[in-house]
């Protein structure tokens, strides 16, 4: 029997069986920058409204890019415009950093575990992406302002040589920077987690916008430019913010402290591109929690134990017993795991906190303004039923008194008292530290606090007479088209009413004031918080009938998202 050669194996028609392909050996660069020209492509073929918005972002940008670089090209030679650009740069660095961890789905190419299946080194891979990540709008925003950073401070052809430089080391940190990140919280992006940092972008970029206007006030005081001194002469070490400085020192002719920063900056760039590869070869080898089965313990499964309230750690053995601590429990845990009820408890915590601490630092605040803190979570209250959306049938079956949705208002409320008491009390608190007017404190919060009761009680009763749907995959939008109407009605409606209520604590306020019995102002603060307790149990009394009576109208309302 004559063995033969499976190479030379023929087919059932006497045909050489095909070679296999030959791997291919050329980069991918050109490959992967013609797969995002076809994704912005195809994008943009996706809808009309799409593409209108893309083109809006872009000219909005690039608008925005032509004023900074005309600006920064008309700040050259003024004093400390290196302090400016140096902070500028350092800021811009920080924004590609986080950027991605916010808006993981404004780029398709930021999952790179859609490209396990490729046959491709990291080092290609890593290169490819890189440069691939220079098409956009953000790289091209970038180089502008990194551009019209390099020309406010270079003086001289060797500064020149050193604003080109300085470029292209900027954008390529900013650009590995991002990707970096991206990769190493890829399992965060594509989680829960993940999209409820997306809900909460748009709260960390109003805070954002804060801190900028009150960086722009300082700057436009007595001392200029030069109160960035003290920032900047830390960042210009900092890569990209140090290749950026180096310029201004090739111009002063510090030639040796530019050759630093640009050799720091260069270190820094090969050390992201490092972790870079790191990160991107753990996470392509590396399988994740979808593709495991969780190893729970057999005895735990069998046994059925659930996460109830009873067996859900000591926190829960302190809550009141009955169907008010088990509604205080289920509450507290949807505003932790429930992406909207987040949003909106982060919300009202910032912005509660924002605006006190924001026009106090202004000089021209007052230590009233810490009612914002209870106004923003008193309006929690608002709209209960409204967050269970559809699974409010679970709750109306558990309803059948006055009794009954009596505690199931008191729950809710507990839970919110319970964060909003101590939160209230630190904004105020913080606002008299800030102010430096400690005597008004008492007062301060004893109206804060009648403030939040007045709304605890509107909120309760415009929970049952106004409820609406809140829609739970539907991006930023907190309403249903057909009910935008009854959500403001709702909002604006309870807050001027709860205002009203709370005026015999202001009034008795004002007469202390008027009458000169300043010493008798430290009444408030107990009057105050007697009453918002009363005003508050008042108006959960007055809304339970109400609910038990409207249980389908409300099922019907809050069901339509």
């Amino acid at each position: 029997m004559t063995l033969t050669d499976p190479l030379d194996a023929k087919g059932p028609l006497g045909a050489t069986a095909p070679a296999p392909p030959a791997v291919p050996t050329g980069s991918p660069t050109p490959v992967f920058v013609s797969l995002k020209l076809a994704l912005l492509r195809n994008g943009l073929r996706q809808s009309s409204g799409r593409r209108a918005a893309y083109l809006t972002s872009l000219v909005m940008a690039m608008l925005f890019a032509v004023l900074q670089l005309l600006g920064l090209v008309l700040l050259r030679g003024t004093n400390h415009v290196d302090a400016l650009v140096t902070l500028l740069t350092a800021v811009l660095a920080l924004g590609w950093a986080v950027m991605p961890l916010f808006f993981p789905g404004g780029d398709e190419t930021l999952d790179p575990t859609r490209l396990v299946m490729l046959p491709l080194r990291p080092r290609s891979l890593i290169t490819a992406l890189l440069v691939s990540s220079l098409i956009g709008i953000g790289p091209l925003f970038t180089l502008t302002l990194a551009a019209g950073s390099a020309i406010a401070v270079a003086h001289g052809a060797a500064a020149a040589v050193a604003a080109v430089l300085a470029v292209v080391l900027t954008v390529l940190v900013c650009v590995a920077l991002a990707r970096a990140f991206a990769t190493a919280n890829t399992r965060l992006l594509t989680s829960r987690k993940g999209r409820d940092l997306a809900v909460l972008s748009g709260l960390f970029v109003a805070i954002g916008a804060q801190f900028v206007n009150l960086g722009a006030q300082q700057l436009g005081g007595k001392d200029g430019l030069s109160v960035l001194e003290p920032a900047a002469a830390v960042l210009r070490w900092v890569p990209p913010a140090a290749a950026v400085d180096a310029v201004q020192g090739v111009s002063d002719g510090a030639y040796g402290v530019a050759a630093a920063q640009f050799a720091l900056t260069v270190a820094a760039l090969a050390l992201l591109m490092w972790w870079w590869r790191s990160t991107l070869t753990h996470l392509m080898t590396t399988p994740d929690a979808s593709t495991i089965q969780a190893a729970a313990p057999r005895e735990r499964r069998s046994s059925g134990a659930a996460d109830t309230p009873d067996a859900s750690g000591p926190f829960a053995r302190l809550l009141p017993s009955g169907r008010t601590g088990t509604v205080l429990l289920r509450t507290l845990r949807y505003a932790v795991r429930d992406p909207k009820t987040k949003s909106a408890w982060v919300t009202s915590l910032g912005v509660g906190l924002l605006l006190p601490f924001i026009t106090a630092a202004q000089g021209n605040g007052s230590i009233y303004w810490a009612c914002w803190a209870s106004g923003m979570l008193g309006m929690l209250m608002y709209n209960q039923f409204g967050q269970d959306s559809s699974a409010f049938w679970m709750v109306a079956q558990t309803i059948s008194s006055p009794r009954d949705a009596y505690l199931e208002l008191r729950g809710r409320a507990l839970a919110l008292l319970l964060v909003a008491v101590p939160y209230v009390a630190v904004v105020v608190l913080g606002c008299a530290a800030v102010l430096k007017n400690w005597p008004a404190a008492p007062e301060a919060l004893g109206i804060a606090l009648a403030l939040l009761g007045s709304m605890l009680a509107t909120g309760a009763l415009t929970s049952v007479l106004a409820p609406y749907s809140i829609p739970q995959d539907s991006g930023y939008k907190n309403v249903v088209p057909a009910q935008a109407g009854i959500a403001w009605i709702s909002i604006f409606g309870g807050i001027i009413v709860g205002s009203a209520l709370c005026a015999p604590v202001l009034g008795l306020t004002i007469w202390l004031h008027v009458s000169g019995a300043h010493g008798l102002l430290w009444v408030v603060f107990p009057l105050g918080a007697v009453y918002g307790a009363a005003i508050a149990e008042a108006g959960m009394r007055v809304a339970a009938p109400r609910v038990a009576a409207r249980l389908p109208e409300i099922l019907a309302a809050v069901s339509k998202g």
